[in-house]
C-alpha cells in the first residue's frame, strides 16, 4: 500500500485558496557568545588548571595517620566530616578514574577535578587511583593535603572503590 496520497485539482486549489498571503520564514542565526569570549573562556580554565597545578608539590610531605585507611582534615574542619565520609553520608557527584595516568598527568586532573567541583558547586567527589603499583595510591593523599579547597577525604566506601578510591570534601566559596 503507497503512503502517497493523490490529491485531486479541487483539493489542490482548496489548499493554494488556503495559503495565500503566506511568506517564507526569514532564518535568523543568533550568536549565544562571540568567538571572542569562547576564546576568553578557553584561556581562563587553562589558566585556572595551570594555577591549580602549583599547588601539588612533590617535595612536601604532610603529617598524614599510618594507622588505619588514608583519612585527613584541615584543620579548621571537623573531625566529624571525616566520620561521615567514612560511613558514606557524602555521595560523590564526580568521579575521577587516573588509572593507567602518570603522575605528571594525575596531578593535572586531579588539580580539574577541583577546579570542575568549585566551578558546579559540588561538594565530593571521588577519585580513583587503583591499586597497581601503589604509586598513584601514596602521592594523591599528598597532594589533596596541599590544595587550600580540599576539606577533609577519606578511603571510599566499597560501594565507591574500598582501598582503591578516595572520597574527597571539597569547600564551596557561596
Amino acid at each position: 500500500m503507497s503512503k502517497k496520497t493523490i490529491l485531486d485539482d479541487q483539493d489542490i486549489g482548496l489548499f493554494r485558496e488556503a495559503i495565500t498571503g503566506v511568506r517564507q520564514i526569514k532564518q535568523d542565526t543568533i550568536r549565544l557568545q562571540s568567538p571572542a569570549i569562547k576564546q576568553k573562556a578557553q584561556i581562563r580554565e587553562i589558566r585556572e588548571s595551570q594555577q591549580a597545578q602549583h599547588y601539588f608539590s612533590d617535595e612536601y610531605e604532610p603529617l598524614l595517620s599510618q594507622e588505619g585507611p588514608v583519612r585527613y582534615n584541615r584543620s579548621d574542619v571537623s573531625a566529624y566530616e571525616v566520620k561521615k565520609l567514612r560511613r558514606g553520608d557524602y555521595i560523590p557527584d564526580m568521579m575521577l578514574d587516573l588509572h593507567g595516568l602518570t603522575q605528571q598527568q594525575a596531578k593535572s586532573e586531579l588539580g580539574a577535578l577541583i577546579e570542575a567541583c568549585r566551578r558546579q558547586h559540588i561538594r565530593c567527589a571521588c577519585v580513583m587511583h587503583g591499586h597497581g603499583k601503589n604509586i598513584l595510591k601514596q602521592r594523591i593523599p599528598l597532594w589533596l593535603a596541599q590544595h587550600p579547597d580540599v576539606m577533609a577525604f577519606h578511603q571510599a566506601t566499597k560501594l565507591w572503590g574500598g582501598d582503591a578510591a578516595i572520597l574527597v570534601l571539597i569547600e564551596q566559596n557561596s
